[in-house]
């Protein structure tokens, strides 16, 4: 049970982080280059997700738009609910990082006739991510922490697995202990990732940009 629980946690959190990255890279890109209305809309995004608990985003997602008539099945409430909390961390990492890159670079590439778009790819993007890493490794292991509350909408999830073996069988410390294992064979592996890309980027050994 564990097991099965640990595979519907990694893949429903792999989603939500992808399509996260996808929401903070847009967010920050507008963000950084000032884009007009754009812009506006994703601060708005950004501070409305911050200051929203995910488990209320989820009761939202999963008891008042059926109400609306628009339904989702409990693992789309799990994505829609960590891609619309995670993009707004993601979007502040990359905009951090993209404003480490130094005006003289960007004005540079103007000058030899660089498009926006090829200054993005080919100068800020490359430099930004790698300055990046470290947040980004936070907040993966954030959003998977916080998947421990899927269990709200009725996702078999690890925190809903313990639950309801300490419902059947009242073995609360064996459940629980299984809980910490679960999530910590999960969340070490990303977090000694982070390290070592983190020091090879910082001793330059994947080539400078």
């Amino acid at each position: 049970m564990y097991v099965d629980a640990a595979f519907l946690t990694l893949r429903i959190g792999l989603f939500g982080i992808a399509l996260s990255l996808i929401v903070g890279l847009f967010c920050a890109v507008v963000r950084y280059w000032k884009v007009p209305v754009l812009r506006a809309v994703a601060r708005v995004y950004i501070e409305l997700s911050r200051n929203t608990p995910l488990l209320i985003d989820l009761f939202f997602l999963y008891f008042a738009l059926p109400r609306m008539g628009i339904k989702f099945s409990s693992e789309q409430c799990g994505v829609i609910g960590l891609t619309f909390l995670g993009g707004s961390y993601m979007a502040e990492t990359f905009r951090s990082a993209l404003e480490t890159v130094g005006r003289p670079q960007i004005e540079s590439g103007l000058c030899v006739g660089l498009t926006r778009l090829q200054l993005v790819r080919y100068i800020v993007l490359p430099q930004a991510v790698a300055v990046s890493v470290p947040g980004l490794v936070a907040n993966f292991i954030f959003m998977l922490k916080e998947t421990s509350v899927f269990s709200a909408v009725a996702l078999a999830d690890l925190m809903y697995v313990a639950k309801d073996l300490i419902g059947l069988y009242y073995k609360t410390q064996e459940s629980l202990l299984l809980l910490v294992i679960a999530y910590f064979v999960i969340l070490l592996p990303i977090s000694l990732l982070g390290y070592y890309l983190e020091r090879r980027l910082r001793h330059g050994q994947f080539g400078s940009v």
